[in-house]
């Protein structure tokens, strides 16, 4: 079973939260400790800012090929 695109727009995000929130309240030294590909913190501030790029560079590579194509 697949999730739909708007219901995974919506829970990526706050599943990062939570690990966000869960990373602040647990990891002792929060701040300096996102910068360990270890920690649950780092995924959670790296997936929010993935999304948007991702979408970014996926319309504008079909934003080349449509140019490419009619010219």
């Amino acid at each position: 079973m697949f999730l739909s695109l708007p219901t995974l727009t919506v829970l990526i995000p706050f599943i990062s939260l939570a690990g966000l929130f869960y990373s602040a309240s647990v990891d002792e030294n929060f701040p300096q400790g996102c910068t360990s590909t270890a920690s649950l913190c780092f995924y959670s501030l790296l997936l929010p800012i993935t999304i948007p790029v991702y979408v970014f560079f996926h319309l504008w590579t079909w934003m080349g090929i449509k140019l490419f194509r009619h010219n």
